[in-house]
Formats: C-alpha cells, structure tokens, sequence
C-alpha cells in the first residue's frame, strides 16, 4: 500500500559539489583529513573485509529485514531518494526497516554501505523527523565513517599502535570520543537533509523520552542540554568524564544543544548560501588547518571546565603544601639530625 503525507511540500537547498567536510564538527574532521591521506590502506580494508563481513551482514538483512524499495516502505525510499538529492550522494545506499523495539538506527558496510532503520523509529517519528534520521545515516555514509572506524579497529587488533608506548585503552578511549564526534557530524548532515532545525530537536527529544513529545516543552529541552554542558562544579566535570568513558553517541540532549549551536554560529546558514567545501578540492584539504580546527573546538570545550578543574587542581595544590608543611614541622628536625649524623 502506497504511503502518502499531508505535510506541505518544502522547497529544499540542493548542495551540489558539497563535500561531506561541510557537515563534519572540526574534531571529526580533524580525524578523517588525516586518514583520507592514507592512500591505499581504505581499499585494501575495504577488499579484505568486504566479501567476508559485508556480503555476510547483507545476506542476514536479506533473510530477517525488509529492504526499502519502491513497493516497500515507498515513504521510506522516497525520503532516502530526497536526501541524496539534497546532499548530492553520486550513490543511493540500500535501506533496510529491522524490527527491533530500540529506537536506533545504524549505517554498515565498507564498500556499499547499508542503512539500517530500527521498526521503533519508523513507528514513532513522522516524514520530516525520519527525514532527520536517514539523512543522519547518510551523513555517517558519505564520511566514510564504517571505513574508518573499521580500519582503525583492524590496527589495534592486528598490533599496528600509531603512537609507541601509549596504552591500548587510552587509543580506545580516544576511538569513542572520535565516535561520540561523529554522531554530532551526522547530526548536522542530517539537519541538512531536513533544513528545519525545530524537526531536529524533536528528534532528540524523541529519543531522549522516547517519544513523549506531546508533553515537552522545546525552550526548556533546549535549557536542559545548556545546564549539563555548562553548569555544575568539578565534581561534575569528572563525573560527566567518567559517564562518557565507554559511550558511543552523546547523550541525546546534548546533541540537541550542540546542534543548535551550530545553527547559531551562522555555519549552517552560510552553507545553505553555497558557502561550503567542494568535493572536487577534497584531495587538496589541508590537515594541518583541520587540525588547527579541532584543536580550537577541544580548547573551547576545555575552557568551558576550566574554571572548575582550575579550582580542583588550586585545592590539591593547597592540600598538598598543607601536609608537607605539617610533615616537614613534625618530622623535619628529626630528620634533619639524622642527616647530621
């Protein structure tokens, strides 16, 4: 049965060139710039697991999900055909619909890469919202993000440590912060999709209630993910270092003000002008400029803790010179007879 909507139909920017650097956050970017240098290595990945993982993964698809076509799920195909168009993809990526009660939703595959929808999210969400969402896959799609991610896990597990030395847990603790990064840049991919930033925060805030939007106030969403990322004292800051330890997606409401920060800092309108990187230039990016960038993002963020690590590390160093203090009066002049002696 064909699927039809009542909403109106919106007049949509075509981003024609746009390199997927245009949606990437600085930090993401950073990353990717400098593994996008690594000629041949993605290839060789892609040959030695593409047959192996991908062909295996689809064939579970094929036999337990629904795959999106022009017959099935037609909304569904629609708005994945609209989301190419908007973001100019050379290619269109299998889309399959799993049932699953999660409300999640997953990109897959090397070579081809594969969309994967969670049945929860399509219950739930209406056409402009699961526009969000495919056009967020999309995004993790066209940055090559299961690439990637995919070649770095092969260097761990294979022994390849970049950096001598350096504990594996500490290079795998730096691989989830670079994943938790990649969902804010598939958040703005798709936001570009949708170009409706309020379908955008319902999403979030959608996920985050799982799906009580009728008794949500947007302003006070919104507040929620300034009060967590801003406010709190150091007892804070650690705890909220110590909950991201294992995540891989940041937490819903703070993905819902990272995203209206972007639209707030221009970036986003200045895109949807044509202000925004070809991928004809793509070859000729500078990393020493995205690492400039992300390393200005991580400064910032730095900076928004720093009063509070600053006060933790004033109050150790005062408890510190305390004790010494103490232990030198106690115990100095006994010592100091002994190194008489």
């Amino acid at each position: 049965m064909t699927e039809s909507s009542n909403q109106p139909v919106r007049h949509r920017v075509t981003l024609t060139g746009v390199s997927s650097r245009a949606w990437e956050h600085p930090a993401d970017r950073g990353a990717l710039t400098a593994l996008r240098k690594l000629k041949g290595f993605d290839t060789l990945l892609k040959f030695l697991n593409g047959f192996r993982v991908q062909r295996g993964v689809r064939l579970q698809l094929l036999g337990g999900a629904v795959r999106v076509d022009e017959r099935q799920f037609p909304r569904l195909h629609r708005l994945l055909l609209e989301s190419c168009e908007t973001l100019d993809a050379d290619r269109v990526p299998e889309l399959f619909v799993s049932a699953n009660p999660l409300l999640g939703a997953v990109t897959i595959g090397l070579d081809k890469p594969i969309i994967v929808v969670n049945s929860a999210l399509v219950d739930l969400l209406d056409e402009e919202e699961m526009r969000f969402v495919i056009g967020h896959e999309l995004g993790h799609a066209l940055s090559g993000h299961a690439v990637y991610r995919t070649m770095l896990d092969t260097l761990l597990r294979l022994g390849f440590i970049p950096l001598a030395g350096v504990p594996i847990r500490l290079i795998r603790a730096a691989l989830l912060e670079w994943q938790r990064k990649a969902e804010l840049s598939a958040d703005r991919a798709g936001l570009l999709a949708t170009q409706d930033p309020a379908t955008a925060t319902r999403v979030h805030m959608q996920l985050a209630s799982g799906g009580h939007l009728e008794e949500l106030d947007t302003t006070s969403f919104i507040a929620q993910g300034q009060e967590y990322d801003e406010g709190g004292d150091v007892r804070e800051v650690l705890t909220k270092l110590s909950l991201l330890q294992s995540q891989t997606h940041p937490f819903a409401v703070v993905r819902a003000a990272e995203l209206r920060r972007w639209v707030d800092s221009g970036e986003y309108t200045a895109l949807l002008g044509g202000d925004y990187p070809r991928r004809e230039d793509d070859a000729d990016a500078s990393m020493s400029q995205a690492a400039s960038e992300a390393a200005r993002s991580y400064s910032d963020a730095f900076r928004k803790a720093g009063d509070a690590l600053g006060r933790i590390v004033q109050d150790t160093a005062g408890v510190a010179g305390s004790v010494r203090g103490w232990f030198d009066e106690t115990f100095g002049g006994g010592s100091d007879s002994k190194r008489g002696q």
